[in-house]
C-alpha cells in the first residue's frame, strides 16, 4: 500500500487545526486505536454472545425470538458481556474529547488569534448576540462533546469548532477523509453522477457545524454561492476562519434550520448531512417545510444520514440504536421510525419526485484509486449487507432526495 494510499484516512493540517504535542497525538492515536479494537475485536463477540446465550433464553422465557430491536435489547441488557462492550464504547468517546479537549485548551488564544486575523476572500460570518439555540440542541452534550455543539467559553470563542474539528476524524477512524469531509464529498459526487445537467447556483448546507461538509460544495460547484447555517456561535466562527484559510468563500450565519432568514424560491440545492438525526420529531417537519420553501422550483433536497433500520435486520438495529442508550443521541432511533417520504409529501413536495438512494463514500472511491469504478460500486452497495459496528454501513450514505 502506497504512502499516498494511506494519506486517505489520516487527518491532514490546515492553518487553524489544533496542532497535538507529542503526549497529545499518542493520546489520540491511543483512542483511536482503542476504537479500532472495540469495533473488529470486541464487537463480533457481542453477536455471538446474542446468538449463543440470549436470544436463545428470550425464547425459553417468552415462547418467541427477539424479533424487533426492543426485544433484542431486553434480551441483552443483562448480558455481561454486552455490559462490557458498551461499557468500552462509551469510555473510548470520553477520552476521545478528553485527548482533543487538552490540545485545544492549550491553544485557544493563538485559535481565537489565527482565525480572527485570517485574510477574508469573499465569505462571510453573521452569528446574533440574542440567538437562543434549540433547547434540544442544549438539553445534553451530543455525542458526549463537552460543551455541547452550541457551547461558547470565551468572546470569540472559537472552542467547540477546533475540538470538533479533531474529534470528528477521531470517532470516525479517519473514514471521513483527510479533510473530514467525505459525507459533502459523497453527496456532491453523487449530484455530479446523477444529475449531471444541474447546475445550481445557489446552495445552503443546513446544520454544517464546521462547513467540513459545506466546502466541498464550493470546490466543486466553484460557480455557486454557498452557505452555511447552524445554530451554534462558535463552530460557525471555527468554520468560517476554517473555509477561509483553505481558501473557499462560504456564508456561514447563525439559525434555527427550522425557521430560516431566507427568502422564498431562493436556492438551488438544499443539503444537510447527519442533521436529521440530532433534531426532535417536532423540529424536523419543520425543517422540511422550510426546505420546500426556500428551494426554486426545480431545484433539489438532498439530507445525507444513515441507513433505514427496514434495511436492517433486528440485531443490526439493535447496535446502531445503542447511539441512542450510549452516546447522548436522544433521537437516534426515533429519526428512523419516522417516514420520511410522507413528511416530505406534507411539507410540498410530490410523491414522484421523492426517493431513498445510497451515495458511495467518497474514501472508498478515493482508496479504489479509479473513479471509473464509481456506477459499479454504487450498483454494488445498492444490494449491500449491513455489518453492525461499521462507522458507514454498507460503505455508503442514504439520502432522501426530494426535487420541487
Amino acid at each position: 500500500m502506497s504512502d499516498e494510499t494511506l494519506n486517505i484516512f489520516q487527518q491532514l493540517p490546515h492553518e487553524i487545526l489544533p496542532e497535538a504535542d507529542a503526549d497529545e497525538a499518542s493520546r489520540q492515536e491511543f483512542v483511536k486505536s482503542f476504537k479500532q479494537y472495540i469495533q473488529n475485536a470486541i464487537l463480533p463477540g457481542v453477536k455471538v454472545a446474542f446468538d449463543q446465550r440470549a436470544a436463545p433464553a428470550f425464547k425459553r422465557q417468552t415462547g418467541a425470538a427477539p424479533d424487533d430491536r426492543w426485544k433484542v435489547r431486553e434480551a441483552m441488557n443483562d448480558d455481561a458481556y454486552f455490559q462490557g462492550y458498551v461499557s468500552l464504547q462509551r469510555i473510548s468517546q470520553e477520552l476521545m474529547w478528553r485527548s482533543v479537549v487538552d490540545s485545544v485548551d492549550r491553544q485557544l488564544p493563538d485559535l481565537i488569534s489565527k482565525v480572527d486575523q485570517i485574510e477574508a476572500i469573499g465569505g462571510s460570518l453573521s452569528v446574533d448576540p440574542d440567538f437562543e439555540p434549540p433547547r434540544y440542541v442544549t438539553a445534553l452534550d451530543i455525542h458526549c462533546m463537552p460543551g455541547g455543539y452550541a457551547g461558547v467559553v470565551t468572546e470569540k470563542d472559537v472552542a467547540a469548532g477546533a475540538v470538533y474539528d479533531r474529534g470528528v476524524y477521531l470517532y470516525a477512524m479517519g473514514y471521513m477523509g483527510p479533510f473530514n469531509d467525505d459525507m459533502g464529498r459523497s453527496v456532491v459526487n453523487y449530484v455530479q453522477r446523477n444529475y449531471p445537467e444541474f447546475k445550481p447556483e445557489k446552495i445552503v448546507d443546513l446544520g454544517c457545524t464546521i462547513g467540513h461538509s459545506t466546502v466541498p460544495f464550493k470546490e466543486c460547484f466553484p460557480q455557486a454561492e454557498v452557505h452555511g447555517v447552524d445554530v451554534g456561535e462558535a463552530i460557525l466562527r471555527y468554520g468560517h476562519g476554517r473555509a477561509e484559510s483553505m481558501g473557499y468563500a462560504v456564508h456561514f450565519s447563525q439559525q434555527d434550520a427550522s425557521s430560516l432568514n431566507y427568502d422564498d424560491n431562493s436556492f438551488d440545492l438544499v443539503v444537510s448531512h447527519i442533521l436529521l438525526h440530532e433534531t426532535s420529531g417536532k423540529a424536523m417537519p419543520k425543517i422540511f417545510e422550510e426546505c420546500y420553501r426556500i428551494l426554486k422550483p426545480g431545484g433539489l433536497m438532498i439530507h445525507a444520514d444513515l441507513p433505514p433500520f427496514e434495511n436492517m435486520d433486528a440485531y443490526q438495529q439493535f447496535i446502531l440504536d445503542n447511539e441512542t442508550y450510549y452516546n447522548n443521541e436522544p433521537f437516534w432511533g426515533a429519526m428512523r421510525d419516522l417516514d420520511q417520504i410522507e413528511m416530505s409529501v406534507k411539507a410540498g413536495f410530490d410523491r414522484d419526485k421523492i426517493k431513498f438512494d445510497t451515495a458511495p463514500m467518497a474514501i472508498m472511491e478515493m482508496y479504489a484509486g479509479d473513479q471509473s469504478h464509481a456506477e459499479e460500486l454504487a450498483s454494488e452497495l445498492a444490494d449491500r449487507e449491513f455489518e453492525a459496528g461499521e462507522y458507514a454501513p454498507g460503505g455508503g450514505w442514504e439520502v432522501l432526495i426530494a426535487q420541487k
